[in-house]
């Protein structure tokens, strides 16, 4: 009995340290980790969502219960935490042999600050004291995490609504070359590249820290940060490969800043991906799409690199670094169908991961 008490006690403790480990990961620790526990919770809902949201006939239905997979999810989040600590502290209260399983679990109670048991002793009252202090932490650490997460998600979303009046709806290529060549000029793409290489660093940042931001979607079933995010790098891509104008640095930054973010996002789901990519290598945007793009922006009366063929490799060389990330991640959010990123059906299984030595990118 002795030793069942010892393990309970072993038992019920570990189960509360892993539950506060996955809270401070969750919430405090400022970097790309996963806690098992967050995984389980919102994989599980994912798993609820998904299996309602592919049965839906509309777009439209499909997104608005997508909508509120990733609320929910992480709303759950601290239930879990405090349902798993109860638990914890149940089995250490009976491992102290004082009471009963049941009596032990009503002494649990006052991890919600108040109890149906006065506390029998001196080791009893002192954990009565550190449960109540533990769940109360537990749900300040989820009122000073919101505000931080609807922050970044704001910061996001406005760039990507105003893209809306420069890439269409869903956002393309066509549409985002199109508009600056008639609005602006092609000389504005580089300044709103140099916007995007920001938004990149800004969303790698908030979305590796709270991977729950890749499940929160826009306001508006049509428009998605990670269509978004496609559009402007294809554009970039593009515009690095293809328009007959200057080097633009500042989309070549663009392009590494979106992939970075991309890949270290993709890191955080397990999505496998190449590390370095030839520029040789395939990619899910086939040499008949470029050239609709091609003839259509060259309809327009866009400059565009006589030397079609060379213009095609330097766009997949660009294209290669970012593909096998971009097509999996908006498979993984169900994105509203956009050229080049989500529409790519046939591509539908991520690439394991290959080793290859260090070869040079098309312009880097």
């Amino acid at each position: 009995m002795i030793a069942l008490h010892a393990l309970a006690f072993i038992a019920g403790a570990a189960l509360v340290l892993w539950v506060l480990y996955s809270a401070l990961v969750t919430v405090v620790l400022p970097r790309g980790e996963s806690a098992t526990l967050t995984r389980i919770v919102f994989i599980g809902w994912r798993s609820v969502f998904v299996l309602f949201a592919r049965r839906a006939k509309t777009y439209d239905t499909q997104d608005r219960i997508m909508a509120f997979f990733g609320p929910i999810a992480l709303l759950t989040l601290p239930f879990a935490w405090l349902v798993l600590v109860l638990i914890g502290y149940t089995g250490v209260y009976w491992s102290l042999g004082s009471v009963s399983l049941r009596g032990a679990f009503i002494e649990a109670g006052s991890l919600f600050t108040f109890a149906f048991q006065t506390p029998k002793g001196i080791p009893q009252i002192v954990l009565s004291y550190t449960e109540a202090a533990l769940g109360l932490g537990l749900v300040a650490l989820l009122i000073s995490y919101l505000p931080s997460l609807y922050a970044a998600f704001s910061r996001r979303e406005q760039l990507v609504t105003l893209l809306e009046t420069r890439a269409g709806n869903p956002p393309s290529v066509v549409q985002m070359l199109r508009r600056f060549y008639t609005i602006h000029g092609l000389d504005q793409l580089g300044p709103q590249f140099a916007l995007w290489e920001e938004w990149f660093a800004d969303v790698e940042e908030t979305h590796t820290s709270y991977p729950a931001l890749v499940n929160f979607r826009s306001p508006l079933p049509r428009r998605n940060w990670l269509t978004s995010a496609g559009a402007v790098l294809d554009s970039a891509a593009f515009a690095a490969s293809t328009l007959d104008q200057p080097r633009e640095p500042r989309a070549e930054l663009c392009i590494r800043a979106g992939y970075l973010c991309l890949r270290r996002i993709a890191k955080t789901f397990n999505i496998r991906h190449r590390e370095d990519p030839a520029p040789d290598d395939p990619i899910s945007v086939t040499r008949e799409e470029f050239d609709e793009v091609y003839d259509a922006l060259l309809a327009d009366g866009l400059p565009l690199k006589e030397d079609r063929d060379q213009a095609w490799r330097d766009f997949a060389g660009w294209r290669v670094n970012y593909d096998d990330v971009l097509v999996p991640l908006a498979r993984l959010i169900l994105a509203p169908e956009a050229p080049w990123s989500s529409d790519r059906d046939s591509y539908a299984e991520p690439r394991v991961r290959i080793r290859r030595p260090r070869r040079r990118r098309v312009g880097v």
